[in-house]
């Protein structure tokens, strides 16, 4: 089984090399250290998608449907074991486990970023996407609980560009390439205590919400 980038046909290893690879190295990060499981993606270049299919719904944005995920805890061996098998894949972070994520216009979460910072308000990580989204990171139950939040804060009828991404879904994880579009970038980091425990959406849902409505 492999896979073609940009025209060029990349094969799964038949031998299971443990090469420390920056992407092997990133992904032993996202696991040992955040405890977070990591899919290995598709990629695309000139908005052909790796996974061979003309027409893909996601372009260099979705999982390869042959690769195993990488569980929470793996080590850098067993990280390096199956980045060798993907070479040049992307790394994805399925949403609906550690963390969901609501997902706004970046210029609006850049300033509702920088307003929740000067409030004092929890915050977990974050990230901006070459695509111009801002992506922030909540505790799980969010997209399933988005719509009841908005309607008890009276937001409900004001169609806003924010959505919630949960069970089933997946973020491009930084530094990979999302779409042959460019890098997904931090904008806040990870850290140890709101990797485990991101903040609960409703503590964040009004501030985005009125920046949105504003933007």
């Amino acid at each position: 089984m492999g896979f073609t980038i940009g025209g060029i046909r990349e094969m799964r290893s038949g031998t299971r090399r443990r090469g420390r690879t920056a992407g092997a190295t990133a992904v032993a990060e996202y696991t040992g250290l955040w405890g977070w499981a990591v899919a290995p993606g598709a990629r695309a270049a000139a908005g052909v998608c790796s996974c061979g299919d003309t027409g893909c719904a996601a372009p260099g944005a979705h999982p390869l449907d042959f690769a195993r995920e990488v569980p929470p805890g793996a080590t850098l061996g067993t990280a390096a074991d199956a980045w060798a098998e993907v070479p040049g894949a992307s790394m994805l972070l399925p949403t609906g486990r550690s963390f969901d994520v609501l997902d706004v216009a970046e210029a609006a979460g850049r300033r509702a970023l920088v307003r929740m910072e000067r409030m004092g308000l929890p915050l977990g990580p974050v990230t901006v996407t070459p695509s111009g989204r801002t992506q922030f990171f909540v505790a799980p139950g969010a997209a399933a609980g988005l719509p009841g939040l908005l309607y008890r804060m009276g937001w409900d009828d004001a169609h806003l560009d924010l959505r919630a991404l949960g069970r089933g879904g997946y973020v491009t994880a930084p530094p990979s390439d999302l779409g042959g579009l460019g890098p997904v970038r931090w904008l806040r980091a990870p850290v140890p205590d709101t990797a485990a425990a991101p903040p609960q959406a409703r503590l964040l849902l009004g501030t985005l919400a009125y920046i949105c409505h504003r933007w």
